[in-house]
């Protein structure tokens, strides 16, 4: 699965305060995991937040040898590659604690969040290249290579198993969470609290600024009369959805986010932005949330604490706003 970034970042030079009080943060970009990260430090020490800026980019970018599908060499790869073995493998701390978050979400959603859909995604990745609709035989051969019940975890030894041959996984729906949590630990360690990491779209948010009760963030990235701005500290905000981000094949809209169940792009021309406790959590759930649909999702988010969310849906070119909020 791949994300597009739609919380928008363009208020957050001044997010917080008032026109007549604008305070400007420390900015640092770097490139990671195929997008740009985003960093804003409300700091008075400069060199200090360079410091600090800089290993936290460092921890995104040994995360991203652990996590890319890109990467031969990753460990995800080498993982992926076992299937034709499908001998156990023994996992570091960080992919082993991704893969148990994923494989938890993956089984209360029955199977709307799939990390194991790495066969359908690099089908889906060639079709958007060459704006060709891939053939029903194709689709097929790379359903029959996916399943969340085929990756099998052992706890104890911290340990995965891939059970069907030719099973390739993809983290593109919950690793950039889990980088940015791991950048904002970072940054804490360098006694940088007030900041905001935002890994392509996925925020994870510390500490509000001085004279500030939170940083200010526009949900959606379509302009929306109902588009709520929310003042958020402490927690973290995903995005996923199709409103803005696909692709024409054969006439017809798909979505660069995959429906697991079909194969295929969705083409619900929605989106869905959840708010959470952490990276890790707002961005998988945004991942299953945006295949389950606002009803689906309403149930669902019934037993998540601390989680709210807002969907969008376009209906006849009306885009219509609903907001979900946990028991």
């Amino acid at each position: 699965m791949s994300r597009v970034a739609l919380l928008t970042l363009s208020t957050l030079v001044y997010a917080g305060v008032s026109p007549n009080t604008c305070l400007a943060y420390l900015k640092y970009q770097d490139n990671c995991m195929g997008t740009q990260f985003t960093l804003l430090i409300d700091h008075d020490d400069e060199i200090s937040a360079e410091t600090g800026a800089n290993a936290a980019f460092e921890e995104a970018k040994r995360l991203e040898l652990v996590f890319s599908d890109y990467l031969g060499d990753s460990e995800l790869s080498m993982l992926s590659d076992s299937s034709y073995t499908m001998k156990k493998q023994r996992l570091s701390d960080d992919l082993f604690t991704v893969l148990k978050h994923g494989q938890g979400v993956s089984r209360d959603t029955n199977g709307s969040f799939d990390m194991t859909i790495g066969q359908l995604s690099r089908l889906w990745r060639i079709a958007r290249f060459k704006k060709t609709m891939p053939s029903q035989a194709k689709i097929s051969r790379a359903m029959s290579m996916t399943g969340y019940k085929h990756l099998k975890l052992f706890p104890k030894t911290k340990e995965a198993r891939l059970t069907l041959e030719g099973i390739e996984l993809d983290l593109g729906g919950i690793a950039k969470g889990y980088t940015a949590d791991r950048m904002l630990k970072t940054l804490r360690r360098h006694c940088l609290s007030r900041c905001i990491i935002d890994a392509g779209g996925d925020l994870v948010i510390g500490d509000p600024p001085r004279k500030s009760k939170g940083w200010r963030i526009k949900v959606g990235g379509l302009e929306h009369s109902a588009s709520p701005y929310l003042e958020l500290s402490n927690c973290a905000a995903a995005t996923s959805g199709d409103i803005e981000q696909f692709v024409i094949l054969n006439g017809k809209r798909f979505s660069h986010l995959i429906n697991p169940f079909s194969g295929l792009g969705l083409t619900t021309q929605a989106q869905v932005t959840i708010i959470a406790p952490t990276g890790i959590v707002a961005d998988s759930l945004a991942s299953a949330c945006i295949v389950l649909g606002i009803e689906k999702s309403q149930r669902y988010l019934r037993n998540q604490r601390q989680t709210e969310a807002y969907f969008m849906l376009r209906n006849d070119g009306q885009v219509d706003l609903t907001y979900i909020g946990s028991d």
